[in-house]
Order: structure tokens, then sequence, then C-alpha cells
């Protein structure tokens, strides 16, 4: 074999190649683009969202049917059994120490502020979002999109707008019931579990006056529901690649979403508590 064909080999002690670096700058680059992508998108939803009868009034109260009504028992249940989690993790505490009275407090301060609008938004995302993404990709590589371009029809306005504040009105809702039955699952696991009396418990949340968390936690689930929108929405109208394209851009929804509700969560916290 001539010299010319020989491969090249690294000597010992050499820095590797750039090959590390080029794929960091290349993952910089596509999550700066997505951002920037997602960004371009709540300019146009806003700017649709608040121009006279710029978006559909029929189609967002389907949205508002299909996104949250149907989404009750799920959160429901998983608020129910949340609840008596967050009584139940206190259980060894509470029984050392002889501490019933701070059983309600602790609680509600975990559901209110923290534990419910996280996992209720991660649900929502798990069950809205990724249905939301695999619908409007459909719609895009079967044409109907680019159908609606034809006729003259705003797709912003007519698909991505009623999407987004149906998820925002709703999940600030589901947020609210979440809580109700949240609190419910752990006075019962209060009970049941820890043989604490239920009315020492509701006394404890009642007399924590858990209001400033409460509405930390409205607020989150209002950012949560337009992040999971916004995200949902990028991915389903960026698909390509026919069916295999709907099924990544699902998964790249459902991973995006959970990663922008934890930064929302962060900086919201934050800022509430500067």
């Amino acid at each position: 074999m001539s010299e010319t064909m020989q491969p090249e080999l690294a000597a010992p002690g050499n820095p590797p190649r750039a090959g590390f670096l080029a794929d960091v700058g290349r993952a910089i680059l596509a999550a700066c683009a997505v951002v920037g992508g997602m960004s371009v998108l709540q300019v146009r939803i806003l700017r649709s969202t608040f121009a006279r009868g710029a978006f559909d009034y029929d189609e967002t109260v389907r949205q508002l049917f299909k996104v949250g009504v149907r989404s009750v028992g799920v959160v429901v249940a998983t608020a129910t059994f949340v609840g008596a989690l967050m009584v139940i993790s206190s259980g060894n505490f509470v029984k050392g120490t002889g501490a019933t009275s701070i059983v309600g407090w602790a609680a509600g301060t975990a559901i209110f502020s923290e534990v419910g609008p996280v996992l209720i938004g991660l649900m929502f995302s798990g069950r809205v979002g990724a249905n939301n993404t695999a619908e409007l990709g459909t719609m895009v590589v079967t044409n109907q999109v680019d159908a609606l371009r034809v006729l003259g029809i705003d797709p912003i306005a007519y698909l991505v707008v009623p999407r987004f504040l149906a998820m925002i009105v709703m999940l600030v809702l589901l947020t609210c019931i979440g809580d109700i039955f949240a609190l419910a699952g752990g006075a019962v696991a209060c009970s049941a579990l820890l043989g604490i009396d239920m009315r020492v418990y509701w006394q404890g949340v009642l007399e924590s006056r858990l209001v400033d968390e409460f509405v930390m936690g409205l607020v989150k689930a209002f950012f949560f529901g337009g992040g999971i929108a916004i995200v949902s929405c990028h991915w389903g109208l960026g698909v390509t690649g026919g069916a295999r394209g709907v099924g990544r851009a699902v998964n790249h929804s459902v991973v995006t979403a959970a990663i922008a509700i934890f930064v929302v969560n962060f900086f919201v916290t934050v800022l509430w508590t500067w």
C-alpha cells in the first residue's frame, strides 16, 4: 500500500480533532433555531389573537372541550394520588415529632405552588401537547395546511390561535380542579394512613393562608399552557418526512415541552419570591 493510502493516526498525546466541538456547535445552532422559530410563532399568535375577527371562535370552543373537558378525569386521578403522596412522604416526620398540625400546611404549600402545577402540566403536555403535534403534523404531510393557504385562510389564526387560547384557559382551570382533589386525597391519606383526624388536616390548610401559593400555581399554569401550545404547534407545523416525521415531531414536542415547563417553573418561582 502506498504512503498516500495509509490512514492518518493521531500521535499519542495529541489533542482530539474538532469533531466534538463541531457537534456542540451544531447542537447550539439547532437549539437557537428552535427557540427563534418558537419566538416568531409567538409573535404571529399574539398578532392574530388581538386582531379583530382574526381567529375562529367555533374552533376555539371545540378546542376548549377537547383539551379541557376530556382531560378532567386524568387530572382528577393524578391530583388525588399526588395529594396522598405528599401526606405519606411526611408521615415518618409527623409520627416521630407529633407535629400533626403542620401536615395541612406542608401538603397545601407543596400542592399549590410546586408539585400540583408541574405534574399537571407534564401530564397535560403528554396528553394534549403530543396529540396537538400529531394532529397538526398530519395536516401538514397531507397538504391540508397548504390547502388552507390556497383558500386564503391563515393557518395561524384558524388552527394555532384556538389551540393556544384553549390550552392556557383549560390548564389554569384544570390546575384549580387538581388542587381541590389533591387536598382531598391528602385528607383521606392523612386519616387512613397516619391516623390523624381530617379536621386537623383541613384546619392546618385553612390557617396557613396559602392564597399566595395558590395564585403562584395558577400563574405557573398560565405560562405552562402557553409554553405547551407554542412548543406543540411549532413542531407540528414544522413536520417533514411523512409519517416518520410526525413521530419525530411528537417526540421532540414532548421533550421540549418538559424542558420548557421546568425552565418556566424556575423563573416564575424566583421572580415571585424575589
